[in-house]
């Protein structure tokens, strides 16, 4: 059989194309697409989206199913609607096995013939799923500088070979947009129960701030549950089946397709089997202390291995290792540990089950919650401190260091119990902590109480930990530039 017996005809082609882009004719997306809410990262991505000034691509890098296809059609419908004639809008899934072997020149021009066009200038053309096509990264390259008047906009769900790729090939040329899982407050927003949250203002170390106050804690922490276990992804919220069946949804569509067939290799990985058991002994114990130690002895791997296994994780954007620093905020002469968080709190429900705000492990997953709302934010140093502090261990959930500085900015202690609003004092460590860095004042979280106290000359914010998680998302939001 020769080599080119595989070839599809051009006209094959061309109709599936039409099929993909039905605005040519309809002059809007898809009608279910068209129905379902923003995410509120839309509003950040779309101007990057309108930019034609700067000939630059747009990559919009997530991992799976986290809406960056229909966030691309969202950017469609929106161009539509500041009147880009329809035809001008390209639309490609590279994941189409239609497509296999063919270049993304090719296909540019097979999609210029499909809208009976004659040139690609002032259009936009978007590709998705960019990771199936070997070389996507030369390609898209080849393509910014050969048509300078068209914009390019591509994503993918291989996160860790993006990043890579991106940073590789793309200096002046790419501008990476990472999206990632669900924020709570995005969780409430596509639920329309933003209601349950009331702006307002409060005090912190003297100062008046725009803030938050729930107005029914019951009901918020009934969603943050919700929220901790389905809530990372937006089609589980709307779709009965799968939330029913998440451990076949996030275990076969997520987690399998990132660690078995995105591109392990790139990281010199060839057991992926033995990678799956490894992210599964994380997601366990997600919110936990580790070291390389202690990982080598309990799950039998070298301590090479583990690094290169936790690269490969992290920069596919399934977990967060954040480092500890001491009670003066100086980081140790030798790592001797550190803690491992989910990046979504979800994929532990999925792989074990679901969380109730009374078991053992509420704690670790209202904490990993936290963690990954910070991970939206960017250029923020998130640390954990840990010291000896006589016979026991002193210990602050969250610090975060100034970037210039590296003093302590503020302290944070993630609790799951109100008992220390009663006891402000027990919180020894992290009164400690801010005596040793000059912080006046420090933030706890509870289960519902939302009250300031003093402890030892220590301004203390306690907030409800469902609340403190929608204040970072919405402020995320709020400071980040597109």
């Amino acid at each position: 059989m020769s080599k080119n017996s595989y070839a599809i005809p051009n006209e094959k082609i061309l109709e599936r194309l039409r099929f993909e882009n039905p605005w040519w004719n309809t002059k809007e997306i898809d009608s279910e697409l068209k129905s379902m809410k923003h995410r509120l990262y839309f509003n950040l991505f779309f101007p990057l989206v309108q930019e034609v000034s700067v000939k630059r691509a747009l990559v919009l890098m997530g991992p799976r199913r986290v809406g960056k296809t229909v966030m691309m059609h969202h950017a469609i419908q929106g161009l539509l609607d500041h009147g880009v004639p329809p035809s001008s809008l390209f639309f490609v899934g590279i994941d189409n096995p239609i497509y296999i072997n063919m270049g993304l020149e090719e296909l540019l021009k097979l999609a210029t013939e499909a809208a009976g066009q004659e040139t690609a200038d002032g259009h936009f053309v978007f590709f998705d799923e960019i990771q199936y096509l070997k070389n996507w990264e030369h390609h898209l390259k080849i393509l910014v500088d050969s048509y300078p008047k068209t914009k390019f906009i591509v994503s993918g769900s291989a996160a860790a070979a993006l990043r890579v790729k991106s940073g590789e090939s793309g200096a002046g040329r790419f501008h990476d947009f990472m999206l990632p899982p669900l924020t709570f407050q995005e969780y409430l927003h596509l639920l329309q129960m933003e209601s349950l949250i009331q702006e307002t203002n409060t005090t912190y170390n003297g100062k008046q701030i725009p803030f938050y106050k729930a107005r029914d804690i019951k009901a918020l922490n009934e969603q943050f549950f919700a929220y901790l276990n389905y809530g990372g992804y937006p089609e589980v919220l709307f779709n009965e089946s799968i939330r029913s069946n998440m451990p076949r949804f996030i275990k076969n569509d997520i987690i399998d397709k990132v660690l078995l067939r995105d591109l392990p290799s790139l990281y010199g990985i060839r057991d992926v089997q033995e990678l799956n058991r490894f992210f599964t002994y994380l997601a366990y114990n997600t919110g936990k202390e580790f070291s390389h130690q202690k990982i080598a002895k309990e799950s039998g791997l070298k301590k090479d291995v583990i690094r290169r296994y936790m690269d490969y994780l992290e920069s596919a954007f399934l977990i967060n290792v954040v480092n500890k620093i001491d009670e003066n905020a100086r980081y140790f002469k030798r790592i001797t540990g550190f803690k491992v968080f989910l990046t979504n709190p979800s994929l532990r429900t999925a792989l074990f089950s679901p969380v109730a705000p009374t078991d053992s492990e509420a704690g670790n997953m209202v904490e990993t919650a936290i963690y990954a709302q910070w991970l939206h934010r960017e250029n923020v140093r998130l640390h954990y401190a840990k010291w000896k502090m006589g016979r026991k261990e002193g210990e602050v959930d969250m610090v975060m260091l100034d970037g210039g500085t590296l003093n302590p900015n503020w302290a944070l202690e993630i609790k799951w119990s109100n008992r220390f609003i009663e006891k402000p004092k027990e919180l020894k460590s992290l009164l400690t902590f801010c005596k040793n860095n000059h912080l006046s004042a420090a933030l706890v979280t509870s289960i519902d109480k939302q009250i300031q106290l003093n402890a030892l000359g220590i301004e203390l914010n306690f907030y409800p930990s469902s609340l403190y998680a929608y204040v970072v998302g919405a402020n995320t939001l709020k400071f980040r530039a597109p």
